[in-house]
């Protein structure tokens, strides 16, 4: 004897076909199930990319302290160059990470990149004012002219005026001369002991004072070299004349590495190297480090995190 579905059983067949039906092409229009493995690799690649970024951010660090701290314009500008290519280089990663974690990234993940990008943004702003002023290194060219020609220029400017005491040791005037000559080379010398410090100086009061002390010291050579031209028989003295001219040298030389000293390029560097550049840096890093962590701990459907990652 057959038996015949009843019209009840036929409708429920009817929606469990369409149920399976509808199951299936669901399944051909958006594919399968996530894979695991997969989430995992895409996981692992938003942190290689975070990775990417604090590595470039040292490199950048790096190259900057480098170029700060080399003695010529050649090595700082080649150093300034690797810091802004490095600089660069995590822009680039920072934009695609942008686009990643917009597209499916979590909301804490958004929050910490956009905070980072505000920083990042802060990092390059330092940063281009930093190298701009490093890769001029105003203070090693002062240092450069004081201990180069403006040391060279009074060597022989004393030895002039030492010939000159020497040559008039028993004349009528010799009195005279002596002092004269002596104060003229002391007070000379003693600019000469000021300029270091002023390069060294980062404060524009203290460089005030300091260039007010030169200034004495100038008035006190110029009078007694004029003194000692006053005198008869040094008039049109050979040895007076290269003291003289010496000491013009050295005062256009040394007016040169005044100017050198107030831009103050390698000490400003320095200072927001070690001060405004060191503190974004780190919150830079601080910041990847926790975007790193959020990226690290975003759940896998299908997985189990009993010490090594594994699929169910």
């Amino acid at each position: 004897m057959k038996i015949r579905p009843s019209v009840s059983d036929a409708l429920w067949m009817a929606a469990g076909a369409a149920i399976l039906l509808l199951f299936g092409l669901l399944v051909l229009l958006f594919g399968k199930p996530p894979n695991p493995n997969v989430q995992f690799a895409i996981r692992e690649q938003r942190v290689d990319l975070v990775d990417r970024m604090q590595l470039g951010l040292v490199s950048a660090s790096e190259a900057e302290k480098s170029a700060v701290l080399a003695i010529t314009d050649q090595e700082s500008q080649a150093f300034a160059d690797q810091a802004r290519a490095s600089t660069a280089g995590v822009e680039q990663e920072r934009r695609e990470l942008v686009a990643i974690l917009n597209k499916d990234g979590t909301q804490g993940e958004k929050d910490l990149l956009a905070e980072f990008s505000e920083r990042f943004t802060e990092f390059q702003q330092i940063d281009s004012e930093l190298l701009s002023l490093a890769v001029k290194n105003t203070n090693l060219k002062a240092y450069a002219l004081t201990f180069g020609p403006a040391a060279e220029a009074l060597d022989e400017m004393s030895a002039s005026l030492s010939r000159l005491v020497t040559a008039n040791a028993d004349a009528r005037d010799a009195k005279k001369v002596m002092p004269l000559a002596f104060g003229a080379e002391i007070a000379a010398l003693r600019i000469q002991t000021m300029l270091p410090p002023h390069i060294a100086e980062a404060s524009d009061p203290r460089m005030d004072q300091l260039e007010a002390l030169m200034a004495k010291e100038d008035e006190t050579v110029r009078r007694d070299l004029e003194g000692l031209g006053a005198l008869p028989k040094l008039n049109g003295d050979a040895d007076l004349a290269v003291a003289a001219s010496r000491y013009a040298q050295f005062r256009d030389i040394k007016n040169q590495v005044l100017a050198l000293s107030r831009e103050n390029t390698n000490v400003r560097s320095l200072s927001i190297s070690l001060n405004q550049k060191r503190k974004v840096m780190l919150v830079c890093h601080d910041l990847l480090s926790k975007l790193q962590d959020a990226i690290r701990k975003e759940p896998i459907e299908g997985a189990t995190y009993g010490g090594r990652f594994r699929v169910r």
